[in-house]
């Protein structure tokens, strides 16, 4: 593994959600694997009043209860905790920002941290703007050593705003010191799609609208929108899934292959992908989605009164908790071809994978003794909650006659490699530190997201536009998300009836 340099991580949001459940656990499993320099210092920023000690005692907890190996080791974590503080600030007052400045001066002299820093904006999106702005004026712009600033989703809300975002960004960092976050991209599955279509000559002439009947993209969730009801109601499923983690899938499965493995060359091919989606004109948007909001019941052992009736949530509300999408990308490669898109709260499973179901094999040989057809490869590429990748294929049932069954070769990483794949931040905060963007998102890859769904919204706002389906919780969203694929002949692989696939009798 490549060293790590010294450096300084500031967290903005120190005293966040985030920040207790992802961030500081990463660090200590970093520094647990001996990843990161010596001379590292965890510097955490917020509005809330509390000492160096109290914020100590906080990344303890957090390690102690969110670290994904257990028990924490003493060692390890003393080292960290003995290089962590705190500064109280307001995120856009420039005169907080400044004492920052001084502490991190003080802090590479006693440190050695030789002036790098590493921001982590783990802040609500409303804050972006007035940080990035405190932080560039603060900064030194002369300075020798490196500066990097991380930024969590969503970035932006539409278009318009992520070019915004892209242009303040650019006033005080240059795009190779700026790193969109997008945990999908850490995960060590999603890393390994590429391995599997790039370094396995099985997938790579069959890997287009030939051969591919559609893919199918799930990101679902069991749990309803909790707490966050003021925030959600802002995004909407559609801002907060799918224009990141399912687009990112999306592009991963349909890019061309890139002419290097390094950040530039990647990306430039997933720009490519988003480009050559088919537009949808906003009077055709209902045809090719379909919006739901949970409706009341209980599901995962948690009840609700409905989506309309959470917490912040207005009572005419209109955001989507489910949203299910049928896009085309026209280039060469997938000419024709669908995509299903569907992500949603509160459904029947939690889960986020990705099936290439393959176009059938002729049937000539089996239509005259088998009432129902064959199955369809699917490949299956799971992302969790069990990474791994599973190779669907048609098998004879051991016996006198000619019963045919889907069967499953599966690869998971727990088993393959008898260890627990490492946690997406872990990784992503790594690479951030090295400088290496490949994970993380461009500005223009952004925007090129963005210019896919800014239609689809607009054409959901128009008058006369049906508001979401209501679908139960623990059902796999509205019929009309069945209804999306079904009616092109085909099937999710959860449509939520319940029903196993069936072995295919066939009488000799």
């Amino acid at each position: 593994m490549p060293a790590a340099s010294p450096c300084a991580l500031v967290i903005f949001g120190a005293s966040g959600d985030l920040a207790k459940r992802k961030l500081i656990p990463a660090i200590y499993e970093l520094a647990r694997q001996k990843l990161l320099s010596d001379k590292f210092v965890l510097v955490g920023y917020s509005r809330s009043e509390i000492s160096d000690e109290q914020y100590r005692q906080e990344c303890r907890e957090a390690v102690q209860k969110f670290a994904r190996t257990k028990p924490v080791d003493d060692a390890v974590w003393k080292r960290i905790e003995n290089a962590t503080f705190y500064v109280r600030g307001e995120y856009g007052s420039q005169q907080d920002q400044g004492r920052l400045h001084d502490v991190m001066a003080k802090l590479d002299q006693k440190y050695g941290t030789s002036g790098n820093r590493l921001f982590y904006l783990s802040t609500p999106p409303n804050t972006f703007a007035p940080i990035i702005e405190a932080l560039g004026k603060a900064r030194d712009a002369d300075s020798k050593s490196w500066e990097r600033i991380i930024i969590e989703k969503p970035f932006g809300r539409d278009l318009a705003s992520a070019k915004a975002l892209n242009a303040l960004l650019h006033q005080y960092f240059s795009e190779d010191q700026v790193f969109r976050i997008d945990h999908y991209l850490g995960k060590e599955t999603v890393q390994n799609l590429m391995v599997m279509r790039f370094a396995n000559s099985i997938f790579e002439p069959i890997w287009n609208y030939k051969y591919i009947d559609h893919v199918q993209i799930t990101v679902s969730e069991t749990l309803g929108v909790g707490t966050r009801g003021g925030y959600y109601d802002k995004s909407g499923a559609m801002r907060d899934m799918v224009q990141n983690h399912l687009f990112q899938l999306m592009a991963l499965v349909a890019m061309e292959p890139p002419a290097a493995l390094d950040a530039v060359s990647i990306r430039d091919e997933k720009v490519k992908a988003y480009k050559s989606v088919r537009p949808l004109r906003q009077e055709h948007v209902t045809q090719f989605t379909v919006r739901g909001q949970y409706s009341a019941g209980e599901a995962a052992g948690q009840k609700t009164s409905g989506y309309r009736k959470e917490k912040d949530v207005p009572p005419d509300s209109r955001t989507e908790t489910f949203v299910a999408l049928k896009l085309f990308i026209d280039n060469w490669r997938w000419s024709g071809m669908p995509f299903y898109l569907r992500t949603g709260k509160f459904l029947t499973e939690k889960l986020s994978e990705i099936v290439v179901r393959f176009r059938s094999p002729p049937l000539t040989l089996f239509q005259k003794q088998c009432e129902s057809p064959v199955y369809p490869n699917d490949l299956i590429v799971r992302v969790q909650p069990e990474e791994g990748i599973s190779w669907r294929l048609n098998g004879k049932v051991p016996g006198g006659q000619m019963n045919i069954k889907s069967v499953a070769l599966d690869f998971l990483y727990k088993s393959a490699f008898n260890a627990e794949p490492p946690e997406a931040y872990e990784r992503l905060i790594f690479d951030a530190i090295l400088g290496d963007q490949t994970l993380f998102i461009r500005g223009d890859e952004a925007e090129a997201a963005w210019a896919v769904i800014d239609p689809i919204e607009q054409g959901w706002a128009r008058p006369g536009v049906p508001p979401p389906d209501e679908y139960a919780p623990g059902s796999w969203g509205p019929k009309r998300a069945i209804d999306l694929i079904e009616l092109d002949g085909r099937r999710w692989l959860h449509s939520g009836d319940g029903e196993a696939e069936p072995i295919i009798a066939c009488s000799l």
